[in-house]
């Protein structure tokens, strides 16, 4: 893996998750944390986006803060792998660098 992308604001409210995708690469991953879960719902105006994304790139999930923000996990876009902080951490371990889309 080359990057791994961190996304934690919401992408109703910022524009960093566009960011995040206009700017990574074949290869990189993204992980959506904190508010960015929102992004990774099915149903909602950003979820084909996701579903094109996970097509490209590795995205992932914290679940924690999917459960955290009262949603369920069964409910995330196809193609995007919840994982927990044991998965954030070997994505991490993986990667040349991480990148914080803040």
């Amino acid at each position: 893996m080359s990057m791994l992308h961190t996304v934690n604001k919401s992408p109703f409210e910022r524009s960093n998750l566009d960011s995040c995708l206009r700017h990574a690469k074949a290869g990189d991953a993204i992980l959506l944390i904190e508010d960015a879960v929102f992004a990774a719902l099915q149903g909602t105006s950003v979820a084909a986006r996701m579903a094109d994304a996970a097509k490209q790139f590795r995205v992932c999930v914290l679940g924690q803060d999917l459960q955290a923000r009262g949603m369920d996990p069964a409910n995330v876009v196809g193609g995007v792998t919840v994982v927990d902080y044991a998965g954030f951490v070997d994505l991490a371990a993986e990667a040349r660098a991480v990148h914080a889309w803040l």
